[in-house]
């Protein structure tokens, strides 16, 4: 069969994308290397009769994905109503959203008073961002009216948010989740919640600026901190929806199929190239692969402008976070559902970060964990539970060496020795135990360095400048290539976000 589109990968992203082709009429392929759809959002079985994704944040649906791509089988979706926080004696601290009082009085009452204000006015700026991923990034040289009454448009949505809000909006952003949090709160423990939720997938500490920018992305699309939405019909039901309207509108998905190039002739693609020796030809491809993987490894080198070529293998990945899947006998407490940070103080998050910086696991890492089985019980046998947790800091590359099974060990000792101060007993109910580090991460999953972000979401990997300056309108300098993955506009956690943009970028 011919075809007009070739998209490479069946994340959410790659789905969408395929979809938004093919409602206008062009016949679209989606190739996945993997054996099953999903991407990172999908569960894989870690040990016989036990499934689990990676993260507790599948991630959000922006309104303009789902009346593009109506994914109602996917529903419904419940929303998390609080996440907690571990202090120093083990007991859980509920964070909760604006609409209910917090539980850390005891801690701090001038905090738990302060608590709804900051997550109502939190709340409102990341709906600015919302607003913002529905759009393709500016351009800044566009004298097009079309380009410009959106952004316009979204100014003036800045400008409604009152002065003192337009004001604290462009002051919060640029800054380090350190001096946020010290200029507004005075419990070390709620500094280090906000904090944790800031550092989420950076090889960044909380002293680092830019941070508050990473908090207020991952908070487009939730009701306050560390409270998006999940599907009750399970953590693929996203993908397995996004699919079923793919294939609705004749997109053909084939999966366990790796592509090993990018084939161009006269500076404009031709189509892909299999690793099984077959060839699909197309007249434009989309790529959700990351961008270094995609220009630097699925593209050969003469097709590519060596300064181009420069900047891309200069994007910061920086694959910092493991994770490690549990089966265990006994159930965790309901509070689980939801994402527990275990580290209480920010002192001990940038010490943490501190020794990555210098290729080192940490002796005292952050660890966040959640129950996938609380939340869908199919995925472990009955009677029997999941706990997945994410540890930072991680390095992809250790400065001692590629990861050998006693790095392994103890990273799994450390994340264990973590949770055992929040679950009594925690050690003597696992079953089972399998790490994922950055390096499995990249091979399982296909991201360079194991960075699921595609690229760390700092001021100046965001919006226009993401993947490259110059380069974040989705259209590559190869005439049919289109980037539509995480590592283009809007970023990770942005279900179809970019996969949208992508597609509507190429059907001009």
């Amino acid at each position: 069969m011919i075809y007009d589109a070739v998209v490479i990968g069946a994340g959410p992203n790659g789905l969408v994308a395929a979809a938004t082709l093919a409602g206008r009429g062009k016949r679209v392929v989606v190739l996945e290397a993997a054996d099953a759809i999903g991407g990172h959002t999908r569960a894989i079985e870690f040990t016989p009769g036990f499934r689990a994704p990676l993260s507790d944040d599948a991630g959000w649906i922006p309104p303009s994905v789902m009346r593009e791509v109506p994914m109602t089988a996917a529903g419904p979706f419940i929303v998390n109503t609080s996440a907690y926080v571990a202090a120093q004696d083990g007991s859980l601290i509920r964070l909760p959203v604006r609409s209910e009082g917090p539980d850390f009085t005891r801690h701090s009452a001038r905090d738990a008073a302060k608590w709804p204000e900051f997550t109502a006015r939190f709340s409102r700026f990341a709906a600015i961002l919302g607003r913002m991923y529905q759009l393709p990034p500016a351009d800044i040289d566009t004298t097009s009216l079309g380009d410009i009454l959106p952004l316009a448009a979204l100014g003036l949505q800045v400008r409604m948010l009152g002065r003192a809000d337009m004001t604290e909006f462009l002051r919060v952003m640029p800054m380090s989740v350190q001096d946020f949090a010290d200029d507004t709160f005075e419990s070390e423990l709620v500094k280090a919640a906000v904090a944790a939720a800031a550092v989420r997938d950076l090889r960044q500490g909380p002293r680092s600026g830019g941070t508050m920018y990473n908090l207020v992305h991952y908070m487009a699309g939730a009701a306050g901190l560390r409270s998006r939405q999940w599907a009750l019909n399970g953590p693929d039901a996203v993908s397995l929806a996004a699919a079923a309207v793919g294939k609705g509108r004749g997109v053909e998905i084939q999966t366990g199929v790796r592509v090993a190039r990018i084939t161009v002739r006269n500076d404009a693609v031709t189509g892909v190239a299999l690793e099984n020796g077959d060839e699909i030809s197309a007249r434009l491809v989309i790529s959700t692969a990351d961008p270094k993987r995609t220009l630097l490894g699925l593209v050969e080198p003469q097709w590519l402008d060596p300064e181009i070529g420069l900047a891309v293998s200069n994007i910061k990945l920086r694959g910092c976070t493991a994770c490690v899947m549990y089966a265990t006998d006994a159930a965790p407490a309901d509070a689980f559902k939801a994402p527990v940070s275990l580290t209480s103080s920010t002192v001990a998050l940038e010490k943490a970060a501190d020794a990555a910086k210098y290729g080192e696991m940490s002796a005292e890492p952050h660890v966040e964990c959640w129950s996938p089985s609380l939340r869908w019980p199919s995925l472990a046998p009955a009677g029997k539970h999941i706990l997945v947790a994410r540890m930072q800091y991680a390095p992809y590359a250790l400065k001692s060496g590629p990861w050998s099974t006693t790095d392994v060990t103890s990273l799994e000792k450390k994340v264990a020795a973590a949770i055992s101060r929040v679950i009594p007993r925690f050690a003597e109910s696992v079953r089972h135990a399998h790490v994922l580090t950055p390096k499995d991460i990249e091979t399982r999953f296909g991201v360079t360095e194991g960075a699921l972000t595609q690229g760390e979401m700092m001021l100046d990997q965001i919006m226009f400048m993401r993947p490259i300056p110059g380069w974040g309108r989705y259209a590559m300098p190869i005439r049919g290539l289109f980037l539509g993955g995480a590592g283009a506009h809007p970023g990770p956690g942005i279900l179809g976000g970019a996969g949208i943009l992508a597609a509507r970028a190429a059907l001009k």
